[in-house]
């Protein structure tokens, strides 16, 4: 295995434009990073851009606002990501880490390439609020700083869609993360990487609880992944009559009032019903189905679900043991699995043991 590692990092190498790239070593655990070299100079313009409230309408906000880096480049305070002027978006911001692996970008697949995928936030009303493409370059343009920045890391160019998209793209495929105790044991020959007990989740993963139908784990490296759409069932009973739940609001030390969700409808948005890559494709076998997530880090990276609606692993494990809501589109793969608590504790522990080492 090792061999074979060394013969393709010398293949890459040889390769035009893979140079920068194949002489970075990639973390325990991942495959070779795909596509173009990621230029340094173009990542350090990049995560400037990634960081900089200037690039939205307003100054307020910026990729890196739903997008924490101390939060493994997610929100592990919000269920769904707060945008211009506080406003709740539909969805769980998820991950960058290890983004450059992503065959379809956003929960929903409809981006193919982390070049053209930035300027979905920039001009979404609800994200950054940019009013259109030639209005964010003229921006950028405006600010001294960066026209040298861009003169100087893409001669001849200069500030334009294609290069703001690719400096931020070449610092995004520099966010791996990888080289987890899991790694060191299962593709780095360190029998005493897991506990025992991280062995068992391991077996219940690709065994009982069949996690790896979805969350692939191959045998040179893994993703967590396959890339796929699935109906869970977690997003069909939202879009369904809810129940006028009664709940208590506290107004003061020992003053409550009582209010239902009718209430709370009555003076908000209509929620708008999430129904995932039907989005996208106008087929009506996607609705409700979201892009499998990658698995790496992911005790990092709570909390879970395309709305954030599960706070714990433990919930996961719980929603997935029962087999999930119903809808009418869920996945067959979405089945009562009968774990005892044992077990499920057993699966809580080995999906923790994929934390990857400090970049």
């Amino acid at each position: 295995m090792r061999l074979w590692r060394a013969l393709l990092a010398v293949v890459l190498f040889a390769l035009p434009g893979r140079a920068q790239e194949a002489a970075r070593p990639t973390p325990l655990g991942l495959p070779p990073v795909p596509g173009p070299a990621s230029d340094p100079a173009a990542a350090a313009l990049g995560k400037k851009l990634f960081f900089d409230l200037r690039l939205s309408f307003n100054g307020t906000m910026s990729c890196g606002m739903c997008h924490l880096e101390g939060h493994a480049f997610t929100d592990n305070e919000l269920e769904t990501s707060v945008g211009m002027e506080g406003k709740s978006l539909r969805r769980n911001a998820p991950s960058l880490f290890n983004v450059v692996y992503e065959q379809s970008l956003f929960r929903d697949g409809r981006e193919s390439a982390l070049e053209t995928q930035v300027w979905s936030p920039i001009l979404s009303p609800d994200e950054m609020a940019a009013p259109s493409v030639g209005w964010e370059i003229d921006r950028i343009r405006a600010i001294p700083d960066y026209r040298a920045s861009f003169d100087r890391v893409f001669p001849g160019k200069g500030v334009s869609m294609d290069t703001i998209g690719a400096a931020i793209a070449a610092y995004e495929r520099r966010l791996l993360l990888a080289n987890s105790r899991f790694d060191q044991w299962k593709y780095g020959g360190n029998g005493a990487a897991l506990t025992g007990e991280e062995i068992e989740g391991y077996r219940l993963f690709v065994g009982k609880a069949d996690c790896v139908a979805c969350h692939a784990i191959g045998e040179q490296d893994a993703l967590f992944t396959d890339h796929a759409f699935h109906d869970t069932g977690i997003a069909y009973p939202a879009t369904v009559g809810r129940r006028d739940t009664r709940f208590q609001v506290r107004l003061a030390e020992g003053v409550f009032t009582h209010r239902t969700d009718d209430d709370i409808r009555m003076v908000t948005r209509t929620d708008i019903n999430d129904l995932g890559r039907f989005e996208v494709t106008q087929d009506p076998k996607d609705r409700w189905a979201f892009k499998t997530p990658s698995l790496r880090n992911v005790a990092l990276t709570g909390p879970y679900m395309h709305d954030g609606s599960l706070h714990s692993l433990e919930d996961v494990v719980d929603y997935y043991n029962r087999g999930g809501d119903d809808s009418p589109n869920k996945s067959p793969l979405i089945h009562a699995l009968g774990l005892s608590a044992a077990e499920k504790g057993a699966l809580v522990a080995f999906l923790k043991s994929l934390t990857g080492s400090a970049p």
